[in-house]
């Protein structure tokens, strides 16, 4: 027997389906705030159906994409014929648990071979989520971003940037400097477009900041933050604000139809919001400039 489970993230429902056994909550307790009720036969964009029974080969070609270690571990992905395949482990050890997701081309349909005797499997499970949604949000107008989002007075403004810029220590100092700002998300907000405005949505995976907020903000400036001597900001259009958005987006560069779709999605992004880059220090002078400069 199986469980299924309901979700919606910025707007969009997906479903997970678990073993009968298994705990939702306690598995993925940062997905509380999105979850729903029984399916209603509304679209939704993905469907997860997770197993523990190991995972077999079928033995057709496929092609490394990429390989890294982050945060959620030793991860590869590989593409074939049908698909493409996640592989998540903790990394290169002897005997090191493996679990796998395989996708359809499209993302609109996956199944996880989970390892459940791994004490890091709920985190695996949220991982494995955000891969295929982060996917499937790309054909709904909408991105998954790597950012720090705060809101202010119905607002929402993002800051981008390589990892160990300060995206976090920024948004900080926002909190700092306006009392009237709140945190929406720390790591993994999406953006989509709607109604001819760019909103920004709270989501499940706020990396090690625990903010999970169903909520979302019209979003009035996003800033590429690079560290500097001085506090100075730049605004930025056409191609030079395209270029700040794509290296913080969420996808698959090698699919070429998805790469599309999110081209045409922050090509809209930057007619339509405020963009500039923020040199800056980490303190709340820089906060300040920021929000007088997208204001302006």
């Amino acid at each position: 027997m199986r469980n299924e489970y309901f979700f919606r993230v910025a707007g969009l429902l997906f479903s997970v389906t678990l073993p009968e056994c298994w705990d939702v909550d306690t598995l993925l307790p940062s997905f509380r705030p999105f979850r729903c009720g029984a399916w209603t036969k509304e679209m939704r964009i993905s469907r997860l159906i997770v197993t523990t029974q190991p995972f077999v080969d079928d033995g057709k070609r496929t092609e490394l994409l990429s390989e890294s270690t982050n945060d959620m571990g030793h991860v590869r992905l590989l593409r074939n014929i049908d698909g493409y395949r996640v592989e998540i482990d903790n990394g290169p050890v002897e005997n090191s648990i493996v679990h796998v997701m395989v996708a359809d081309s499209i993302f609109d349909s996956a199944m996880a071979y989970l390892r459940p005797e791994d004490p890091s499997v709920g985190a695996v499970l949220s991982s494995m989520i955000r891969i295929l949604y982060a996917q499937a949000v790309i054909e709904h107008d909408g991105v998954s971003v790597h950012a720090s989002c705060v809101s202010q007075n119905g607002r929402s403004f993002l800051f981008l940037g390589k990892s160990g810029t300060g995206k976090s220590t920024h948004a900080r100092q926002w909190l700092e400097a306006f009392p009237d700002c709140h945190l929406l998300n720390d790591d993994n907000p999406v953006l989509r477009i709607e109604g001819g405005r760019v909103m920004a949505y709270g989501t499940p995976w706020s990396g090690k900041t625990p903010c999970y907020k169903n909520e979302c903000y019209p979003v009035a400036g996003i800033a590429r933050l690079q560290q500097a001597a001085t506090n100075r900001f730049a605004l930025l259009d056409g191609p030079d604000a395209f270029v700040a958005l794509l290296p913080s987006c969420s996808s698959i560069r090698q699919d070429a139809h998805l790469q599309e779709s999110l081209h045409n999605t922050l090509i809209r992004v930057a007619e339509l919001v405020t963009i500039g880059r923020m040199d800056c220090l980490p303190d709340r002078e820089a906060a300040r400039k920021c929000a007088l400069s997208i204001d302006n």
